[in-house]
């Protein structure tokens, strides 16, 4: 039986021949990139982020790895803990210790590429109760590897947990892990929002819970839950700039966006498959997202890009496109953002 071939939207291709893949490495050996600029690195809050199941967080670990809590779930996107890709070391240790995650209810596979998929660090991270989400085409071979919990699905599926509804969105890519499977699994992003079906034991906890912390005086600036629930967040996954991202910003009233920002120099060879910062933030306006958080850049060399050359020219475009800087949160590895309702509240 023949294997079933991805395509993107309007099949569009990544395809890349002998010719331009020689003609990138000849430009290389004349490039002198400056690496000295690294991802600042922050003390991770273990202690709050063990005890958290209320309030909604996002800490960078590196590269397209976040650990995420939202609505009472703990999930970590894309896990790769790896040192190296290939023979490139990684650029920084990642945010969080491997051995020191919280225990997990999800995992989120974007695609099949190395850097999103460490089969190793999926291996630390699982245990009985985690599932494992991973798009179309992709299950067979994960089960097949052991990780039996494991749920695909298809551009525009989604499924319920608990309190969160998530969904699967497109993006514009391609993946591949041998010589022959090449795009026979897809690959996109994830959209998360509040299940609306809540049932009524929740509510109570979670009014109980706020009359417990009025009547002790806690304070909730930085760290309440917001009145509307959590904010819708996007995990784009890994793409290059397609149409896909105004559709995705009609069928969802997002409030945070993981964006990619690297990997995309020479231009002439990413642009099907990485945006640029310039693409990342045009996407991200088109989405009509409020807050986005750069991701995919200062961990490994993937491309002739460096980690500053990518953030330098994300504040140029910034600043071009009138864009409030407090709309465009740089994290550091380790570094844990409390969604505060002002966050993400649309005017």
């Amino acid at each position: 039986m023949p294997k079933i071939r991805y395509n993107n939207i309007d099949n569009v291709s990544t395809d890349k021949t002998l010719k331009e893949f020689k003609q990138w490495r000849e430009q290389r050996r004349s490039k002198v990139k400056d690496y000295s600029y690294t991802v600042p690195k922050h003390p991770p809050e273990l202690d709050y982020l063990h005890a958290n199941r209320d309030e909604t967080t996002i800490t960078w670990i590196g590269h397209s790895t976040f650990f995420i809590q939202y609505y009472g779930l703990n999930i970590v996107t894309d896990p790769v803990w790896a040192e190296k890709m290939g023979f490139q070391r990684r650029l920084g240790p990642p945010g969080i210790p491997i051995h020191d995650i919280p225990p997990l209810d999800v995992i989120l596979i974007s695609h099949s590429h190395y850097d999103h998929l460490h089969l190793a660090s999926l291996r630390k991270l699982v245990t009985a109760k985690t599932l494992l989400i991973v798009p179309d085409g992709l299950k067979r071979k994960m089960v097949r590897k052991g990780f039996h919990r494991c749920h695909e699905m298809k551009w525009w599926e989604h499924m319920v947990l608990g309190g969160v509804k998530i969904t699967f969105v497109p993006a514009q890519h391609w993946t591949r892990r041998t010589l022959f499977d090449t795009n026979t699994s897809h690959w996109g992003g994830y959209v998360l929002e509040q299940n609306h079906a809540l049932t009524t034991s929740a509510e109570e906890s979670a009014a109980a819970s706020e009359q417990k912390e009025a009547s002790t005086g806690s304070q909730t600036t930085q760290t309440s839950t917001q009145p509307g629930g959590p904010p819708v967040l996007y995990f784009v996954g890994d793409t290059g700039y397609f149409q896909g991202f105004k559709t995705i910003g009609e069928r969802f009233d997002i409030g945070v966006t993981l964006m990619p920002i690297g990997a995309y120099d020479p231009e002439w060879f990413m642009t099907s498959q990485h945006v640029t910062p310039e693409e990342a933030l045009q996407g991200f306006v088109e989405s009509d997202s409020q807050l986005m958080v750069p991701m995919h850049y200062g961990t490994f060399k993937l491309a002739d890009d460096t980690p500053k050359e990518a953030l330098d020219r994300l504040e140029v475009e910034r600043e071009r496109l009138g864009i409030q800087k407090e709309r465009i949160r740089v994290l550091g590895h380790g570094e844990t953002l409390r969604i505060r309702h002002e966050d993400h509240q649309k005017d």
